[in-house]
């Protein structure tokens, strides 16, 4: 008798989690197999030590509970398994691209990425990636066996801030179990066009592509389409036509926090994308538009920085947590307005 498999392969919508989902159900007539061995026969391009250390971090699920490597797969077993699988649509070149390390050890690197640096090559995008430095970097240490960058998650081009990156299989599926289970925690620095009603808010609303433009995200808020999505937020400073916030997320879909604050009638400073590269808030005066023009000259890009990165340590299981600088470009905007509130 035929196995009945249903492979339902999802490559996620996400900037943040880089996995994909397999969904299988073992045949009535299936005898009892370790499940490594069974899924390595399901799996194309997976490696038997892959499957293992998905097990191990948890993200292998029979029957809706997490099994080891070692579990006997049963007759009309449902298997899920969220397998971490970093981007590889090109060969990857090592490039001697600068880059500054925060933190880097056996097991994980992360990195101050500046805006307009592309996280990995893809469509438009084969060279000068974060990807390409992090493997020259690696090469320089270890020319004769270089460590391969198990990429965890994403930020835009034109996002500065941190980011991190695996590099063993172990620590990519330890750390893979914490994004899927968002216990990661994650803090963004935002400019936002207009003055906040509430010093604290949550945004929620389903997330997915554009009916009318693929490129970019789209709120769905009666969750008719898109995946669920919460962004919180927390009022830093008030200008007036523009408000610092910083934003929590709760989950990690592409463009969450531009999309959702755009839904709210609040889009980033200079986002060209999600509209905010125009004169969303103010007035009539001309210095004032001469004014904002100038700030988006000094920050031709979204206002957007990932701040700070919090997480369990695939090894020590310590509780470790990074914070970023502003960036030059998002400091100077923010001076400005805060001298323009001053003495306008």
């Amino acid at each position: 008798m035929k196995e009945d498999l249903q492979p339902e392969q999802d490559n996620q919508e996400q900037d943040e989690e880089l996995y994909e989902h397999y969904r299988f159900k073992a045949d009535p007539g299936q005898s009892l197999l370790r499940i490594d061995k069974w899924l390595l026969n399901k799996l194309e391009h997976t490696s038997r030590n892959k499957i293992q250390n998905a097990a191990k971090a948890g993200l292998i699920e029979v029957n809706g509970k997490a099994v080891k490597p070692n579990y006997k797969i049963h007759p009309l077993d449902e298997v899920v398994i969220n397998l971490p699988t970093p981007p590889r649509e090109v060969e990857l070149i090592a490039e001697n691209i600068p880059i500054e390390i925060v933190y880097e050890d056996d097991d994980i690197i992360i990195v101050n990425k500046e805006a307009g640096m592309v996280v990995h090559p893809g469509y438009n995008n084969f060279t000068g990636t974060l990807l390409n430095a992090l493997l020259y970097h690696f090469q320089q240490q270890n020319p004769e066996n270089p460590t391969v960058p198990y990429l965890l998650h994403r930020i835009d081009k034109d996002t500065s801030g941190l980011l991190m990156a695996a590099k063993n299989e172990e620590a990519q599926a330890f750390m893979a179990k914490q994004f899927f289970d968002h216990s990661i925690t994650r803090r963004y620095i935002a400019l936002a066009w207009g003055d906040f009603e509430e010093d604290e808010g949550r945004i929620e609303g389903h997330i997915g592509r554009s009916p009318k433009d693929r490129k970019i995200m789209y709120v769905f808020p009666d969750g008719s389409e898109g995946k669920h999505a919460v962004s919180h937020y927390k009022v830093l400073q008030r200008f007036g036509y523009v408000t610092l916030v910083e934003c929590r997320l709760e989950t990690g879909r592409t463009h969450q926090i531009r999309a959702h604050f755009q839904y709210t009638k609040h889009p980033l400073f200079g986002d060209a994308t999600y509209g905010g590269n125009s004169i969303v808030k103010g007035t009539t005066f001309t210095r004032y538009k001469q004014f904002v023009q100038n700030c988006f000259q000094l920050l031709p890009r979204q206002a957007l920085h990932a701040r700070t990165l919090g997480f369990v340590h695939p090894t020590t299981k310590k509780v470790m947590q990074f914070d970023s600088d502003l960036p030059d470009d998002l400091k100077a905007v923010i001076d400005k307005w805060e001298h323009y509130v001053r003495y306008q």
